[in-house]
């Protein structure tokens, strides 16, 4: 009967030695549009003030954003990625302004 031998330090360290993952860059998530539509009920100074708490737009800016909707009926606020841009959405919502979002 031959003995059995343990197994050498080297092959032990083989073994407990996991291989590297290879990291992949990170994957930029597809943009989507909020869109700001134009609303007849609510003050334009509400709607400036509600972009500008709800987004990182500056006044001037958004100010800008809501006379393209008032004028146009439509404003491109912001592209971000879909579940920002879901977010934004309800968070308008709660303030009673209507955005809606699609994909960019």
């Amino acid at each position: 009967m031959s003995e059995e031998r343990p197994p050498s330090k080297k092959s032990l360290l083989a073994i407990r030695k996991d291989p590297q993952p290879t990291k992949s860059p990170p994957q930029q998530l597809p943009p989507w549009k909020v869109l700001l539509h134009n609303d007849d009920v609510n003050d334009m100074g509400y709607v400036v003030d509600t972009i500008t708490m709800l987004t990182n737009l500056r006044p001037p800016e958004a100010r800008l954003r809501m006379l393209e909707a008032h004028h146009k009926g439509v404003a491109l606020l912001l592209t971000t990625h879909q579940e920002r841009a879901e977010l934004y959405r309800d968070q308008f919502a709660s303030r009673h302004l209507t955005v809606t979002i699609e994909p960019a």
